[in-house]
């Protein structure tokens, strides 16, 4: 019998793929992740800004009830662009 050789160039590519695929995916996971929390933040003030801008609107009675919901809905708004412009 003689022995069998193995073509090493085809497994060592493929190894050398995946080591390569598997040291840029988790930096790229970690900035990834990061960027979505920083834009869940500036939803979340968004949302909490514009329920206090409604309410301080209200209290002040220049606007009608739906001006200032239309002012809140344009605060949230923004803000959703904001995250998008973080994230993307």
């Amino acid at each position: 019998m003689k022995p069998v050789k193995y073509n090493r160039s085809p497994a060592l590519a493929l190894m050398a793929a995946i080591l390569g695929t598997t040291l840029v995916t988790p930096a790229f996971a970690t900035e990834q992740a990061l960027q979505r929390r920083e834009g869940r933040d500036v939803k979340q003030d968004t949302r909490q800004d514009s329920r206090q801008e409604k309410v301080d609107c209200r209290a002040e009675n220049q606007k009608s009830n739906a001006a200032c919901r239309q002012d809140k809905r344009e605060n949230k708004s923004e803000g959703r662009q904001q995250a998008r412009d973080i994230k993307y």
